[in-house]
Formats: C-alpha cells, sequence, structure tokens
C-alpha cells in the first residue's frame, strides 16, 4: 500500500485508471466512472492533439473540465497509437498519418511534452517507442535507443512544476535490454516509471517475468506503472511484483462483445441460457446493473440493441475493477495478500 499525491487528491496504490482515450470512457459519462470508485482517468494525447486540438482543450479550461472529472488525470504520450500507423521514426521524432482526416504529423519528445502540459494532466508520459512482440532483436534495440534519447530530450524540456512526468522502461522480451533501459530511465531521473512494451502479443508469463526483472531497477519510493495491463491475473501478479498502476480499454471493450467480469471468472451474456435468468450478474455485487437488471434483459438487448447492453455491461465491469482494486489493498493492510493471490491466480490463470 501507499499514496501517490497529485493536484487533485491523493491516490491510494495500487490503482486501475479507466480509458478516457479521447476524453470520456466509452458509454460510460464521467459521473458514473466516479461513482464506481475512481480516483484516476487516463486519456490520449495522439487523439486530443489531433481532435479537437490542445488548443480548444486548453481554451475551455484544461483537460479537467473538459472530461468533466474532479479527480486526478494521466496521459499517454501517444507511442503506443502512432505503433500501428505506419509511422515513420527518426531521431527528431515521429511522423505519422492522422486516423481522422489522412493528413500527416510529426510528433517530438519536446511536443509531446508541451501538448500535454496544454492539456494540464496531473501525470504527463514520454514519448516512446512502442514495437509489438515478438520482434527482433535489432529492431528492440533500434527502438529503445530512440526511447532512451527522446526520454532525455522530455526530461530537459518539462516546464510545469504541477505536473508528473513518467518516464518508459522499453526492451521487448530481451533481458539486457529492458535492464539498460531501466538503468538509463531512471539515471535520467522521472516522477514515476512505467514498464511500456509489453501486452502487446507475448503471453502472459512472459509479461510477469519482465515485470519482475524491471521492477529490481526501479527506485521503490516512485510509483511503478504497467501500461495497458487490465486482467485479473496480471494485475495481482504485478502487485506481488511492486507495480502500483495499471490500466486497459479491456473493460469497456469486453462490455461491448457482451462479457462481464466477475470475481469467479468471465460472464458471457450472449449464451442463450441468459436470456431466461432472472439473476444479476454477480449476486453481491453492488453495481446499478446488478442492482436493476436481470442477465436475461442483457442477453436480449445484446441480440437487438447492443449498445445499451455495452453500456449496462460497461457499468458493471468498471464497478469490478473498482471492487478488484479495493479487495487488493484491504488484502495488502490485512497482510491477506497472498491468500488472495492465490485466488485470483487459480480463477484467472487460463482465463
Amino acid at each position: 500500500m501507499g499514496v501517490l499525491t497529485t493536484p487533485h487528491g491523493n491516490v491510494e496504490t495500487p490503482f486501475f485508471m479507466p480509458v478516457g482515450t479521447r476524453g470520456m470512457v466509452r458509454l460510460t459519462p464521467p459521473w458514473v466512472v466516479a461513482e464506481a470508485g475512481f480516483d484516476v482517468l487516463l486519456s490520449n494525447t495522439y487523439h486530443l492533439m489531433l481532435r479537437p486540438g490542445a488548443d480548444v482543450v486548453k481554451k475551455v479550461g484544461g483537460l479537467h473540465r473538459f472530461a468533466g472529472w474532479d479527480g486526478a488525470m494521466l496521459t499517454d504520450s501517444g507511442g503506443f497509437q502512432v505503433m500501428s500507423l505506419d509511422a515513420k521514426f527518426e531521431s527528431s521524432g515521429v511522423t505519422f498519418k492522422s486516423v481522422y482526416d489522412g493528413s500527416f504529423h510529426k510528433l517530438t519528445p519536446e511536443l509531446a511534452v508541451e501538448v500535454q502540459e496544454s492539456l494540464g494532466a496531473d501525470i504527463a508520459m514520454v514519448l516512446d517507442v512502442c514495437t509489438m512482440l515478438p520482434n527482433d532483436r535489432e529492431r528492440l534495440a533500434k527502438a529503445l535507443e530512440l526511447t532512451i534519447e527522446w526520454a532525455r530530450r522530455a526530461r530537459n524540456s518539462k516546464s510545469r512544476c504541477d505536473q508528473a512526468l513518467f518516464g518508459i522502461v522499453q526492451g521487448g522480451t530481451e533481458v539486457d535490454l529492458r535492464i539498460a533501459s531501466s538503468q538509463a530511465t531512471v539515471e535520467i531521473g522521472f516522477d514515476g516509471y512505467a514498464i511500456g512494451g509489453l501486452a502487446v502479443g507475448e503471453d502472459r508469463d512472459t509479461t510477469v517475468g519482465i515485470v519482475e526483472l524491471v521492477t529490481q531497477y526501479l527506485p521503490p519510493q516512485s510509483p511503478r506503472y504497467l501500461m495497458g495491463v487490465g486482467d485479473p491475473y496480471t494485475i495481482v501478479e504485478g502487485v506481488a511484483r511492486g507495480v502500483d498502476m495499471f490500466d486497459c480499454v479491456s473493460p469497456t471493450r469486453l462490455a461491448r462483445h457482451g462479457t462481464a467480469l466477475a470475481m469467479d471468472g468471465k460472464v458471457h451474456l450472449r449464451r442463450r441460457e441468459n436470456l431466461f435468468l432472472d439473476a444479476p450478474i454477480e449476486r453481491d455485487c453492488p453495481c446499478p446493473t446488478c442492482q436493476r437488471l436481470p442477465r436475461s434483459l442483457i442477453s436480449h438487448l445484446l441480440r437487438v440493441d447492443p449498445s445499451s447492453a455495452g453500456a449496462a455491461l460497461a457499468v458493471h465491469n468498471l464497478w469490478f475493477m473498482s471492487r478488484l482494486m479495493a479487495k487488493i489493498r484491504v488484502a495488502i493492510t490485512e497482510g491477506a495478500f497472498d491468500d488472495l493471490r492465490a485466488e485470483i491466480r487459480s480463477i484467472w490463470r487460463n482465463t
């Protein structure tokens, strides 16, 4: 257990951040996310700088006002998003095509910091080079070289003292590259450290192995953030290795495809047997969906009105993630984390 201090309040760790890529979590307005118990929301610099533009967000009062969010916020730099856009990476920065209108843009380490400082999130991320896995060593090494160079330039361009800047460790699954990245990033010196380039094609045990390796080289007093990970198995294994922060789009993505998260595993509401069940998704869940709606309605809506079903499931899945993290924090406080970890591993290892 720890506490992350931000300009918008203190946050108990470990915690999970819902992803509001364009300023709002899909299917879920901010007051519903807050009611579920979340303290930190993630948005994406890549999307916001393209539409509506950082100047628009700043003009309406900054990202918190724009997103209608009173808690803390983190903005990702966009490195992950440009990975899949046939982007051109060079020392000066990355050139990519907009997903909105096909126009070309160049993002530099300095511009990524400038845009995030303009948006005004509590935590900003350096621009990095993320690579899919598996990948060849030469490409991973070149990506890492750029990531370290860009991290140094991003750190030097930071001007806001009220915004934390996190470095990102890369290196794929190559042990020596991950160690080199960890050491170089810590040497540059950041307010927190993220482990990036995982959950991009490798199996979960490989993910956990890299997390175990990297966390040995990160300062214990600094927050540690495992990017893009949201499944209970990897979360609990990350917590066991000292990770404080997680994010993922999976709760709402699964909801849109008819899958609910529950303490005893996934529930597939599209299955026909749910159409006849007068029971909530999860009997002991306090979320509004479980308190009001039977599985029957949600299963029906998935067939005739998928967006409404997805919205109802998104509420439940977000509450599940909030409850999961609260359960982990309580278990740590009460000295029962090992038991909870074993329980989650047994349910979610192959799910």
